[in-house]
């Protein structure tokens, strides 16, 4: 890829396109991300960025992380990424990506964690087909069956049963860049995004483009 910016989640709202229709938006805060270290073909065997985001203070990070920043001389920064670009010739340590490395038009993937919804039955979790409703029968929104009698003799892998829903590495793709404000370092995509209010995602180039 040959952009990419982390960010966090401010939430959900609406603008207005030219004609006066109403667009559904996500406003993620870029806030700034800095260069921490260069890894290259030659010495790490792939070519990428480390990125730091968003400002913390030193005595809530543990000794290693902070020799990240103390042997670079920047600021602590609460979440470290890698970030796989094409160019980074073009990027120096310390140097800070802003919300402009992005123009309106843009087609991106987010990249998050989505809500956690806990334990969930078939029919909300896979969207099963529930059973009759009516007196007498047993069959309502349980799984069904779980295999074929003596033969396999087995439950396959795969079976949609009850479990944890959510709370899990999602991307969202090919989602249209509405609007960047880089003085304020926001970029507002249109739809929705995985994750809570406040949860880090991760903005890059489309892959379908």
């Amino acid at each position: 890829m040959k952009k990419a910016i982390l960010g966090k989640k401010v939430g959900m709202t609406q603008i207005f396109d030219k004609e006066g229709k109403a667009i559904p938006v996500t406003a993620i805060s870029v806030g700034s991300n800095v260069v921490m270290q260069k890894k290259t073909l030659e010495k790490d065997g792939y070519n990428s960025i480390k990125v730091g985001f968003e400002d913390i203070k030193e005595r809530k990070l543990t000794k290693p992380v902070r020799g990240q920043f103390e042997v670079v001389k920047l600021a602590t920064k609460r979440y470290v990424r890698e970030l796989r670009l094409e160019n980074i010739e073009s990027f120096e340590i310390g140097q800070e990506i802003k919300a402009d490395i992005f123009t309106e038009g843009d087609r991106v993937d987010i990249s998050g964690v989505s809500k956690g919804k806990g334990t969930a039955g078939v029919i909300k979790r896979f969207n099963a087909h529930r059973g009759p409703m009516k007196h007498g029968s047993k069959f309502h929104r349980s799984p069904g069956s779980m295999g074929s009698s003596s033969s396999p003799s087995k439950t396959f892998k795969g079976k949609m049963l009850p479990g944890r829903m959510g709370n899990e590495n999602t991307t969202v793709q090919n989602i249209e860049v509405v609007k960047v404000d880089a003085e304020k370092n926001y970029i507002l995509v249109r739809g929705g995004v995985p994750g809570i209010r406040g949860s880090l995602v991760m903005i890059k180039d489309t892959v379908k483009a």
